[in-house]
C-alpha cells in the first residue's frame, strides 16, 4: 500500500487526515512485516503506529501493557470508531477475562490489550496458540530491560511469545524512554534484524523550574499559597506527584482544609474509584489530581497545564517520562519540581533498594529453597522479604538457572537446581551501580545552571541541536518560597486538625476503624516519641495527649465507652500505660490493667511482611477477668500503629471473649512502605 492509500483509510477507519511522517516510517515497515522499535515523545501518536496496521491485517493483534488506565483509555476510543476491541487486566473479574479470551479464539476481537503478568497464566498461555495473531505489539518496552527505569521481570515473558512468531509477523515495542544502552538491550533481545527509530524528544511548550526549600512545610506552603491563582490562569487541570499514598492523603487534605479543588489518586484505590477519577481528569472536575505516579502513564488527555513533583524521582528518564504527561496540545504547560537537599535523596534510594535488592536477600532465598519446596508465602516468611523484593528475586535465580518453578495441581512451588552455578553477582551489583548514577544525575539536573530542557534531552540520546530557552536558568523567572506568619499558623492549625485514620476492620471481629493523632515522622510528634522511648526522655509530652484527645473527639465525638485497654509494651515500660492512665482521667472512661501478653513478642518493625506480623502476634494475648469485656465498648490505646497486626489480633480477641466494639487510639500511625 501507498501512503496515499494508506491515508485514505486513515481518514476512513480514524478521522484523521494524515500520517507524521515518523509514523508513516514506521507503519510502512509494519505493513510489510518487520521488526521495529519506535523511541518517540509522550504525545507524539505511537499507538497510531500499531493501531492502524492492525485494521488492515485479517487477525488479531496483541498488545502488551502494563496500564490498565491506558488499556481501558484506548479501548474505549477503539469502541466508539466501530473497531472491536477488549481487555484483559487484574481489576475484572476471572470469569470476564475468560469469556474476553474465548472471543479472541474465535476471531471476534480485533485488538486485545493484555497485562504482561498474564503470561504466567496456563490459560493465557494455551490460547495463544489458538489465536490468529497478526501482530504483537509491547508497549513501554523499556520494561523489558533490566537497565530500564521500570523493569518487570513479566515483560521478559514477552520475549519467549516473541521468539515463537513466524518469520514475517510483524512486532512493534513503543517506549518514550530509553536510553541508548536499554535501547540496545531491548533491540537485541526482539533480535531478528529489528529497526529502531529514534525521534525528537524536545518539548518546547515546556516552562521547567525547579524550587529548593528547605522542609516538607515549605512545599506545602507555597502550593497553598499559589496552587489556585497558578491553576486558574492557566486552565485545564493539572497533576501534583508525590513520593508515596500518604503523601498523596496528606496533600489532598491540605487542599480539602483551603477549599483547593483537588482529589487523590494512588495504586491502592479500587478499581472503580481509579476509574471515577480517571474519568474526573478527563473531564476536569478537578484543578488538580494529587498522586502517586501510578497516575497518568497512558491517558491520552491534551490540555493537563501543570505537573508538580514534590519529590525527586530516580532518574531524569522516570522524571521525562512523568512530566511527558503535560501539553500535548502543545500549548505552555508549567514543570516544577520542589527539592529539599538535607531530605530528598532519601525516598528514591529507597525505591533503588526495593527494586533491585541487595544480594543478601538473594542468597536468603536461595538458602531457604535448599531446604525444600516452598511456595511464595512460605518463602517470604522464611526470608522476612517483602512481596515485591521476592519477585524481582525470584525472576533474577530462575533467569541464572539457580531456581525452577514446579506446578503442584493449581499451586506453584519453587526449587533449588542442584549443581547450578554460584549466583553471579557482578551483573547485580552494575545494575545497583547504575541506578545509584542515574539517581546522581537526577540531583544534578537540579544544579544544573544550564537549559534543563536540554539536560534530560542529551540524558536520552537525543543530541540534536535546538535553542533550549524554557526554563528557570534560561530566561525564566526562578520561584521562591516566601513563608510568612499567616501560613506558619494555618499550617500548624491543619496539622491539629487532620488525624489519619487506621483501617482495621474485618470479618469475624467487632473492631471498628480507629483514628492516629498524626503520622511518626510528618511532623513533630515521631521525634518526641523517640525521644520517650529510646533517649530515656520519660513520658510521652502533653502536647501528644492535647492531640490525642483531640483525634479521639473528632473521630468518635461523645460516644460513650466502657472501658480503656491499651496494648501490653514490648520495650517501651511503662510509657503506654502511664498514657492511657491520663486518657482515662481527662476522659472519664475506666481504664484496666489486665489485659496480657500470653508470650513475648517482638518489634514488629524488625518484619518486612504482613505474613510475619501477624504471625507474631496471633494468640499472644490475654484477659485475666474475660467476664468483665462482656457487652463492653472498648477503647483500645496503643503508642504507634505500623501494619495494624497487633491492634488486629486485640480486636479478635477482644471480640471472642464477649466485646461489642473495639475502637483504636494511637498517637501516631507509621507511613508505611506502601509507595505507588
Amino acid at each position: 500500500m501507498t501512503r496515499r492509500e494508506t491515508e485514505i483509510l486513515l481518514q476512513r477507519t480514524f478521522k484523521l487526515p494524515a500520517f507524521y511522517d515518523e509514523q508513516w516510517q514506521t507503519i510502512e515497515r509494519i505493513l510489510n512485516g518487520e521488526r521495529v522499535l519506535l523511541i518517540e515523545k509522550t504525545g507524539f501518536g505511537k499507538s497510531l503506529c500499531f493501531q492502524f496496521p492492525a485494521t488492515v491485517f485479517k487477525g488479531a493483534t496483541v498488545i502488551f501493557s502494563p496500564l490498565i488506565a491506558l488499556m481501558r483509555d484506548q479501548v474505549k476510543k477503539l469502541q466508539l470508531l466501530g473497531i472491536s476491541a477488549k481487555c484483559i487486566n487484574s481489576g475484572q473479574t476471572a470469569e470476564e477475562n475468560t469469556q474476553i479470551i474465548e472471543e479472541a479464539k474465535r476471531g471476534r476481537i480485533k485488538f486485545l490489550y493484555i497485562a504482561p503478568e498474564r503470561q504466567e497464566n496456563s490459560e493465557w498461555i494455551e490460547a495463544t496458540q489458538q489465536m490468529n495473531l497478526s501482530m504483537v505489539v509491547v508497549d513501554e518496552a523499556h520494561c523489558i530491560s533490566v537497565w530500564g527505569h521500570d523493569f518487570r521481570p513479566s515483560f521478559q515473558r514477552i520475549i519467549n511469545l516473541v521468539k515463537l512468531l513466524p518469520q514475517g509477523m510483524p512486532v512493534l515495542a513503543t517506549t518514550a524512554t530509553a536510553t541508548k544502552r536499554v535501547e540496545n538491550d531491548i533491540a537485541a533481545q526482539i533480535g531478528n534484524g529489528i529497526t529502531v527509530i529514534r525521534g525528537n524528544l524536545m518539548r518546547d511548550n515546556f516552562k521547567l523550574f525547579v524550587v529548593k526549600v528547605n522542609s516538607e512545610d515549605e512545599k506545602l506552603i507555597w502550593l497553598g499559597k499559589n496552587i489556585e491563582t497558578f491553576a486558574g490562569k492557566l486552565g485545564g487541570t493539572g497533576i501534583l506527584y508525590t513520593g508515596t499514598r500518604v503523601d498523596t492523603e496528606i496533600y489532598s487534605k491540605w487542599f480539602n482544609y483551603l477549599n483547593i479543588s483537588s482529589t487523590s489518586y494512588n495504586a491502592g484505590l479500587d478499581t472503580d474509584s481509579r476509574i471515577a477519577i480517571e474519568n474526573g481528569l478527563m473531564n476536569n472536575e478537578w484543578k488538580c489530581i494529587i498522586s502517586t505516579n501510578a497516575l497518568g502513564m497512558g491517558i491520552d488527555k491534551p490540555d493537563i497545564r501543570f505537573i508538580i513533583h514534590t519529590q525527586i524521582p530516580q532518574s531524569p528518564i522516570h522524571y521525562y517520562q512523568e512530566i511527558g504527561r503535560a501539553g500535548r496540545d502543545g500549548k505552555p504547560s508549567y514543570i516544577i519540581l520542589f527539592y529539599n537537599p538535607n531530605e530528598d535523596r532519601k525516598l528514591p534510594e529507597a525505591f533503588i533498594e526495593g527494586g533491585r535488592p541487595s544480594i543478601r536477600k538473594y542468597e536468603k532465598v536461595i538458602n531457604v529453597v535448599k531446604t525444600g519446596l516452598y511456595g511464595e508465602r512460605e518463602i517470604i516468611k522464611q526470608a522476612n522479604l517483602q512481596t515485591t523484593e521476592f519477585r524481582v528475586i525470584k525472576a533474577d535465580l530462575i533467569e541464572h538457572k539457580i531456581l525452577r518453578e514446579a506446578t503442584y495441581g493449581k499451586s506453584k512451588k519453587y526449587e533449588f537446581i542442584p549443581n547450578s552455578q554460584s549466583l553471579n553477582t557482578k551483573t547485580f551489583e552494575e545494575l545497583r551501580a547504575a541506578k545509584t548514577k542515574d539517581l546522581d544525575k537526577m540531583i544534578e539536573y537540579v544544579e544544573t545552571t544550564g537549559s534543563r530542557m536540554k539536560f534530560l534531552c542529551d540524558f536520552l540520546g537525543d543530541n540534536s541541536n535546538h535553542n533550549f530557552a524554557n526554563c528557570d536558568n534560561t530566561g525564566e523567572n526562578k520561584i521562591q518560597v516566601v513563608v510568612t506568619p499567616e501560613w506558619t499558623a494555618k499550617l500548624q492549625d491543619f496539622r491539629e486538625n487532620y488525624f489519619p485514620e487506621l483501617i482495621v476492620e474485618g470479618r469475624g471481629s467487632n473492631i471498628v476503624n480507629g483514628v492516629a493523632a498524626s503520622y511518626y515522622g510528618v511532623s513533630n510528634v515521631g521525634s518526641a516519641i523517640h525521644r520517650s522511648k529510646y533517649e530515656n526522655g520519660g513520658d510521652f509530652p502533653d502536647f501528644l495527649l492535647r492531640l490525642t484527645l483531640k483525634a479521639f473527639r473528632k473521630k468518635f465525638g461523645n460516644e460513650p465507652f466502657n472501658l480503656i485497654l491499651y496494648v501490653p509494651p514490648t520495650k517501651s515500660g511503662s510509657l503506654v500505660k502511664n498514657f492511657a492512665e491520663k486518657l482515662s482521667q481527662v476522659l472519664k472512661i475506666p481504664i484496666s490493667h489486665v489485659l496480657q501478653k500470653t508470650r513475648e513478642t517482638k518489634e514488629q518493625k524488625i518484619f518486612e511482611n504482613s505474613y510475619l506480623k501477624a504471625e507474631n502476634v496471633s494468640g499472644a494475648f490475654t484477659y485475666t477477668n474475660p467476664s468483665e469485656i462482656v457487652g463492653k465498648k472498648i477503647l483500645l490505646f496503643d503508642d504507634i500503629c505500623d501494619s495494624c497486626a497487633t491492634i488486629k489480633e486485640i480486636g479478635k480477641y477482644l471480640t471472642s471473649i464477649g466485646a461489642v466494639k473495639i475502637a483504636p487510639l494511637v498517637i501516631a500511625k507509621t507511613v508505611g512502605g506502601d509507595l505507588v
